[in-house]
C-alpha cells in the first residue's frame, strides 16, 4: 500500500525540494518504488532531476484538468525506481484556478488515488500555505516538516501547525505529521545548537534523530541535475540522506506492528 507524504513548510529555502529529492533517491536506493510529485510552480524538483522543460508536460497542472493525463505525466528519472510528475510556471494559475472547482481540496486526492504500484509518494509543497499545498496535505497520509536551523526557524511552524490542525478537522482527520527534519545545521554555530534544543525540547519524539548539515555539495547537486547522492555520495549530507530513510523506514515498520 502507497504512503504519500508532502514535504512542507510555507516558508521558503528551509530545504524542501533538497529533501524530497534526497529522501526519495534513499529509498529508491533500497528497492522501494518511489514517486515525486512537484507540487511547486517553481518546479526545483523537476529541475533538480534534470528534466527538461518539454519532459514536464503534462505536468501535474494538466491533470487537474483532465485526470485522464496520468500516465503520459508520469515521468523516469535518471534513478531506477523513482519516476517523477513534473511541475512549471503554468502551476501557479492552478491557485486561482482551483478556487472555481467544486470540492476544491480533494482535487489532488482524486489524482492520487488513480496511482499505484509505488511504495512512497512524495509531494513537493509550495512555499505557501494556499490551495496547493492544502490539496497536497488532505491528499496525504502524513507531512515531513523541514525546519532550517536558525533564530526564526519556530516562528513559521506555527501558522503551518495551525494549517495542519485545520485540515484534520475538516477535510482529512487522518493526517499525522511524519516528523520535523532540521536542515542546514551547523554544528560549529553555537546558534543552530540553540535552536536544535529548542526545536527537539518543544516537539521531542516528531523530531528526527537525524540532522542535514549545511553541505555544499548538497548545494551544487541540484545545478547538475541531479541528486546529491548522485552527484556526491560520500558528502555528509548524501549519508545524512541515507540515514533519513532509514529513519523513515524504521518509523513505518515500527506504525506497521
Amino acid at each position: 500500500m502507497k504512503k504519500i507524504i508532502s514535504i512542507s513548510n510555507q516558508k521558503g529555502g528551509v530545504g524542501k525540494t533538497t529533501t524530497t529529492i534526497n529522501l526519495a533517491t534513499s529509498l529508491a536506493a533500497v528497492k522501494k518504488n518511489v514517486l515525486i510529485v512537484d507540487a511547486d510552480p517553481q518546479g526545483n524538483a523537476s529541475t533538480g532531476l534534470g528534466l527538461t522543460y518539454n519532459d514536464r508536460k503534462p505536468s501535474i497542472y494538466e491533470m487537474i484538468h483532465e485526470k485522464k493525463l496520468l500516465t503520459e505525466g508520469i515521468k523516469e528519472t535518471l534513478i531506477p525506481g523513482l519516476k517523477i510528475i513534473g511541475a512549471n510556471t503554468d502551476l501557479a494559475a492552478a491557485e486561482v484556478e482551483l478556487t472555481n472547482f467544486e470540492n476544491r481540496e480533494f482535487v489532488f486526492k482524486s489524482i492520487f488515488d488513480e496511482i499505484d504500484n509505488f511504495d512512497f509518494i512524495f509531494v513537493d509543497c509550495p512555499p505557501a500555505l494556499g490551495l496547493l499545498t492544502i490539496n497536497s496535505l488532505v491528499a496525504s497520509n502524513t507531512t515531513l516538516i523541514p525546519l532550517q536551523s536558525e533564530f526564526f526557524a519556530l516562528e513559521g511552524l506555527s501558522a503551518l501547525m495551525q494549517t495542519i490542525k485545520l485540515i484534520k478537522q475538516n477535510f482529512n482527520s487522518d493526517l499525522k505529521i511524519e516528523g520535523i527534519l532540521l536542515t542546514m545545521l551547523d554544528k560549529r554555530n553555537s546558534l543552530s545548537s540553540l535552536v536544535e534544543k529548542d526545536v527537539r525540547q518543544h516537539f521531542g519524539d516528531q523530531v528526527y534523530k537525524t540532522t542535514i548539515p549545511r553541505n555544499v555539495k548538497i548545494s551544487e547537486a541540484p545545478s547538475h541535475g541531479k541528486p546529491a547522492l548522485v552527484y556526491d555520495t560520500q558528502a555528509a549530507g548524501s549519508i545524512a540522506y541515507i540515514e533519513l530513510a532509514k529513519e523513515v523506514i524504521l518509523n513505518q515498520n515500527k506504525n506497521h506492528e
